[in-house]
């Protein structure tokens, strides 16, 4: 595709807009107070105060711009040129591994793993949810690993009287692991896939170099929040009723939806394949809907729009975004990926850096090391974040998460990660 005529006004007015997007993110919570207390306009304050639809409202307002400066034939080709497939692989990904079959699967798997570990098991849920399925992240993708995190958080404990510091801590924790442990593999984490193929990361580059550091991070971080805790979830297993026996479901159906989990995973650049795959898998659902809940689509759909947004604001800050990474030494541009990471998304960071010549080993292992632990931080610095927002918002106050909450119980995580990368 050539060459689209991109100007300068346009280039500035995409900035300032992703700049308010970013802002608006922020504000999602206020938004969502005013819902309940202006009942008038309750609709507007509630569509503006759904994080989800943050980038893909502020994206129309772009295309707008566009097509009244230049016309509208430069916005649509603007659009068409742009890549969709993570949008769609996210929401397909939620969809299919929010499933009942999945859940109980990764459920009974976290069971027997408590089981043997010398804790309650309350609190060895806890700590395996924040730990051990961050990291299998690695292999099922961030995307997957966040939807069976949240939701088991979500049903064991979000859903139970627990305080608010809990669940944004908790939360944050979640977003950090997540983010750096899906690095001990090249093809889990967004910001790794978009650079692992062009600088031949392999997996044993990405375990020996990434994943050893990443693993420590992610335990010390799910060890210090489930001690930080300890009261309160010993309270919780105190006072909760005795957790019922998972519905056990039939081999084939289990097997079948791994397939499809798989199947996914291993076509998530084909968007053609892995969209096919999810229709014949919507159909496969439907015939055993006694063994299903509802699937999560607008929760999906919602996540994908998302996305969506991010890749139309993000595919034009490149002007300033790629000079800015090539004039960082190695050793700024770690810290400065992570203070980027948390206002755009890592992946495309990354990708950006990835076209600048000429760029050293130790320049490469700190943007992509910096990508992932500011991944964390903020709902738009990692692409699998969206997610964990739709599936635990609800269980907040007025069904709405404060982005700046998030941001300060993050730090501390972020900053055992930094350590992890920059130290060991």
């Amino acid at each position: 595709m050539p060459t689209l005529p991109i100007t300068p006004f346009i280039q500035y007015a995409a900035a300032g807009i992703f700049a308010l997007a970013v802002l608006h993110t922020f504000f999602t919570k206020h938004f969502q107070h005013l819902a309940h207390t202006d009942t008038r306009n309750a609709g507007l304050w509630h569509l503006l105060g759904e994080v989800e639809v943050v980038f893909g409202f502020w994206s129309f307002i772009l295309l707008i711009v566009m097509a009244l400066s230049s016309g509208s034939t430069l916005a649509i080709d603007y659009l068409e040129s742009q890549n969709f497939t993570e949008p769609l692989f996210v929401f397909v990904i939620l969809t299919i591994a929010a499933t009942s079959p999945i859940l109980s699967f990764v459920g009974n798997l976290v069971d027997r793993i408590t089981a043997i570990l010398p804790v309650p098991n309350g609190i060895g849920r806890y700590f395996l949810c924040l730990f051990f399925i961050p990291l299998l992240g690695s292999f099922i993708t961030e995307p997957a690993a966040m939807t069976l995190s949240a939701l088991l958080l979500r049903d064991l404990y979000f859903n139970q009287a627990v305080s608010s510091r809990f669940k944004y801590f908790t939360l944050a924790v979640l977003l950090v692991n997540i983010s750096i442990g899906g690095v001990l593999t090249p093809y889990a984490a967004p910001p790794v896939l978009m650079v692992a193929e062009k600088w031949g990361w392999d997996l044993s580059f990405m375990s020996s170099v990434f994943g050893w550091k990443a693993a420590i991070a992610v335990f010390i971080n799910a060890l210090l929040v489930s001690l930080l805790f300890l009261k309160e979830l010993n309270e919780l297993a105190k006072n909760a009723p005795e957790q019922a026996p998972r519905n056990k479901m039939p081999l084939f159906l289990t097997a079948a939806h791994l397939l499809f989990l798989f199947l996914t995973v291993w076509f998530s650049h084909h968007p053609v394949v892995f969209i096919g795959s999810f229709l014949f898998f919507l159909g496969f659902t439907h015939a055993y809907p006694q063994h299903q809940d509802k699937l999560m689509l607008k929760e999906g759909l919602l996540v994908g729009f998302f996305l969506g947004g991010l890749v139309v604001l993000g595919g034009l800050q490149q002007w300033w975004l790629q000079p800015l990474i090539s004039q960082m030494s190695s050793g700024t541009l770690f810290f400065g990926a992570i203070g980027l990471t948390a206002l755009t998304d890592n992946a495309a960071l990354t990708y950006l850096g990835s076209l600048v010549e000429g760029i050293s080993d130790a320049a490469k292992y700190a943007l992509v090391a910096g990508a992932v632990t500011g991944g964390g931080l903020t709902v738009i610095a990692n692409a699998p974040n969206p997610a964990g927002f739709s599936i635990l918002k609800e269980c907040f106050d007025e069904q709405s998460i404060s982005p700046l909450n998030v941001f300060l119980a993050a730090l501390i995580p972020t900053i055992i990660a930094a350590s992890c990368f920059a130290l060991l």
